[in-house]
């Protein structure tokens, strides 16, 4: 992975980018934060955002290369909803999980090269020659409790798969499942979500699916449950290998949900590895250190690194990560961990509790690494 950092002072931002190089297609992945605090209104704030993805998406280094997926953090999504830019050829996420660097929004931006790309309702359809990417993103239900909405949610996502000639059990690769209220509302989304499952053909001896649930709110109050997908058409069961971490984690279904801790994905030229949220958990689902930031942060990322070695990948190969914590206390030692480990890695640190009270921290990731197998269709 090349690692870059760029900073636009006039637009007062700061940019970390990671990319692949690859003849076949270059993906790139970049984190765009705002370095000062001196503007606080919203509007300022997102124009600054989207100035800065401009000028990055017209700089030479991303000539060839396209966004296909957005998302955006944000500190109050309901008073901030009308600030996003509407778009007609990009997949968009938006999800309340206040950035806890102070400011009101930051974005992860998916640059891929030499696509081209088809949006229906929530799905966006990114083409290469050999495989179709599918990215679901904004899929909501604003009746009934959360059981209600997290089954038509997936009752959706199960229909367009199937719309796009795919499935949930032999496409899907990942899924973000943000819950309103998490410490209230997170069994109920896990008892839909396994219901659909069950009845999908995933259980614990067939596979489930790579996930992060975690406390999130969309830009309408009454939505409990947001869901986010990732799905490829074209690709082969031997393409797909599930990752247990063995000797650090427990299989999930020892309490009760129903996702997988990673998925590997491999093509010809190069293999994706999507890690899951992740937390200071040990091979008996106990919490490891409660109450004690520093040594989770430590244990959560032993964890992804057991998870990446098992898909012969290492942290030199993220291109981005996810940082979220429960209490906003524990924010400067987390930043000042980062600030002297894993500096490199696009990175954002956000509020969004994870569904255990006990742990402090979940951190999930993507990596991509060259491998070449000719058995495989390139990506």
């Amino acid at each position: 992975m090349q690692y870059q950092s760029i900073e636009y002072t006039d637009l007062f931002s700061c940019i970390k980018i990671a990319s692949t190089e690859n003849e076949n297609a270059i993906e790139t992945h970049a984190l765009i934060e705002l370095s000062l605090k001196s503007y606080t209104n919203c509007q300022i704030q997102f124009d600054l955002i989207e100035k800065s993805l401009l000028r990055l998406s017209q700089s030479e280094m991303l000539e060839n290369a396209s966004v296909v997926w957005k998302r955006y953090f944000v500190s109050d999504a309901i008073n901030q909803s009308g600030l996003i830019k509407k778009e007609t050829d990009v997949a968009v996420s938006v999800v309340q999980q206040a950035p806890l660097n102070g400011n009101k929004v930051a974005m992860f931006v998916y640059f891929v090269s030499e696509v081209s790309v088809e949006k229906t309702a929530f799905c966006l359809k990114v083409k290469r020659p050999d495989y179709e990417h599918l990215f679901h993103t904004q899929m909501y239900e604003r009746r009934g409790d959360v059981v209600a909405q997290t089954g038509s949610v997936f009752d959706t996502y199960s229909r367009s798969l199937q719309e796009n000639g795919c499935t949930l059990k032999d496409n899907a690769i990942r899924t973000w499942i943000y819950v309103q209220d998490v410490d209230v509302q997170y069994a109920g989304m896990v008892t839909a979500r396994n219901n659909h499952f069950s009845g999908e053909g995933l259980t614990k001896d067939t596979h489930f699916i790579a996930s992060t649930g975690i406390e999130g709110r969309y830009i309408y109050p009454e939505v409990l449950m947001l869901m986010e997908a990732y799905a490829i058409n074209g690709i082969k069961e031997e393409q797909i290998k599930y990752l247990l971490g063995s000797s650090h984690l427990n299989p999930t279904t020892e309490y009760g949900v129903a996702f997988e801790r990673a998925t590997a994905v491999d093509y010809g030229d190069r293999r994706h590895v999507y890690i899951s949220g992740t937390a200071s958990i040990n091979n008996k689902g106990e919490v490891v250190y409660p109450c004690d930031i520093e040594k989770q942060i430590e244990r959560t990322l032993e964890n992804i690194n057991v998870l990446l070695a098992e898909a012969d990948t290492g942290m030199e190969d993220v291109g981005q990560m996810i940082v979220y914590l429960r209490d906003t206390a524990d924010y400067q030692i987390v930043r000042e961990y980062f600030e002297n480990n894993l500096v490199e890695i696009p990175k954002v640190i956000v509020w969004a509790p994870v569904c255990r009270p006990g742990w402090l921290i979940e951190i999930e990731c993507i990596a991509i690494k060259k491998i070449s197998n000719p058995e495989f269709r390139k990506f």
